[in-house]
């Protein structure tokens, strides 16, 4: 496979596939993460996180994955779209929230694989308008540094009566 192919964004996006579209439809806003390598980000996705491959292009270097309604590419670099010199961490100011039914098994599976967690699983609460609506929820980063916040949803409250300015 020579490095011209991979270059070539027509030889690119027609380059053999296996798979298919994902099952509930394509998602109206899927991120497409520029990696270093392909292979180590499959690894970390599907095995760690659960995610499966709806389809991929090997030749291309690119995976489309799912995982129930959240979708995500990742295409190993290739000079197309890259605006700058790409630098760990990739996705500077940036996390994807993705919304899970649980994340324990999220979290065991990064344990066994004694990957290190950005932030601890905690409960929050974010205020909208006149509720809160919780979720417990951890942070993690992909080999290339991306953010990654799962989340799993608790419920809606009424927030707490504010105190009057001036008192304790």
């Amino acid at each position: 496979m020579s490095q011209s192919f991979l270059s070539d964004p027509v030889s690119r996006a027609t380059s053999d596939s296996m798979g298919n579209a994902p099952q509930g439809g394509w998602a109206d806003l899927v991120p497409e993460l520029s990696v270093s390598n392909l292979q180590d980000s499959l690894s970390f996705w599907r095995d760690l996180l659960g995610f499966e491959v709806a389809y991929d292009r090997p030749a291309a270097r690119f995976a489309y994955l799912v995982r129930g309604r959240l979708q995500v590419m990742l295409c190993e670099l290739n000079g197309r779209w890259e605006t700058a010199a790409m630098e760990r961490p990739f996705g500077r100011g940036i996390n994807f929230q993705m919304v899970v039914d649980r994340i324990a098994p999220i979290l065991k599976a990064l344990e066994n694989a004694n990957w290190p967690l950005y932030e601890q699983p905690s409960e929050t609460w974010y205020r909208v308008g006149d509720q809160e609506y919780g979720q417990r929820e951890f942070l993690v980063q992909d080999p290339d540094g991306y953010l990654m916040r799962f989340a799993e949803r608790l419920g809606v409250r009424k927030p707490s009566p504010s105190r009057p300015s001036g008192s304790e």
